[in-house]
């Protein structure tokens, strides 16, 4: 396997067509960025559904991502961009409309996703708290901790204990059950990771009087257990390899 691709022993016959998937010949193009969270849960939907993509990685210090080869697919010039070469280059843009757009077109057995209406509800419901819940208060957390040029305790402070809260919400429901949506492991599930890795490693480096393990145990056995299947794990290394 290439290190900045992935190449699946029985991806999903297509007919490819565009300008980029001539160049590389995969199913889709990936604009996305090494670091970044948000892409990374595409590239884990993409892996756990055995479909090809090319990645294109975005230098945010040059400012990449608002140039014309990305704003002329995403006007809004953030990461992830989604071409889909076997659909007339069809594009979609923030990353769990991606998701949702891979599942409901190509997860046709239903593997990461739901098919009873309720379910779907519930697998809407978290996505949605992930997009404006999670994502948004870790990336603050991580910002005003380790990036913004002044320390600035109050932020610190608030971020921190939403992350906390968020957590705590996770893990009330997760005590319960194994999985957030049904009884599988679903895109639900999938979105919350890369941002749960980014502020597990921010607060073990950071802040050692928060212990992850010892307050959030459900939270750990589930994040573990999703990161340990195979297609995300090797999402992972190749993050890893990358960075």
């Amino acid at each position: 396997m290439s290190s900045r691709t992935l190449i699946t022993a029985n991806p999903p016959k297509c007919n490819i067509q565009g300008t980029l998937a001539m160049s590389h010949g995969k199913q889709f193009t990936l604009f996305t960025h090494v670091g970044g969270p948000n892409g990374w849960k595409v590239a884990y939907v993409l892996a756990e559904l055995g479909l090809s993509y090319e990645p294109k990685y975005l230098e945010f210090s040059k400012q990449e991502q608002k140039s014309a080869e990305h704003t002329q697919y995403n006007p809004n010039g953030r990461i992830p961009t989604l071409i889909d070469h076997a659909n007339n280059d069809f594009v979609v843009w923030e990353s769990n409309a991606i998701m949702l757009y891979l599942v409901e077109r190509y997860d046709t057995e239903h593997r990461i996703s739901v098919v009873d209406a309720d379910d779907k509800a519930h697998q809407l419901q978290w996505l949605f708290f992930q997009a404006s819940g999670q994502g948004p208060y870790y990336g603050q957390a991580g910002w005003f901790i380790r990036r913004h040029p002044e320390k600035v305790p109050s932020a610190i402070e608030r971020y921190t204990n939403e992350v906390l809260r968020v957590l705590g919400v996770l893990e009330g429901v997760l005590s319960k059950r194994e999985w957030l949506v049904g009884e599988k492991c679903t895109i639900a599930d999938i979105s919350f990771v890369p941002w749960n890795s980014a502020a597990f490693d921010l607060f073990q480096k950071t802040s050692p009087e928060i212990n992850i393990e010892r307050d959030f145990p459900a939270v750990i056995r589930w994040h573990n257990a999703i990161t340990s299947r195979e297609p995300i794990a090797q999402q992972i290394a190749l993050r890893e390899s990358l960075l």
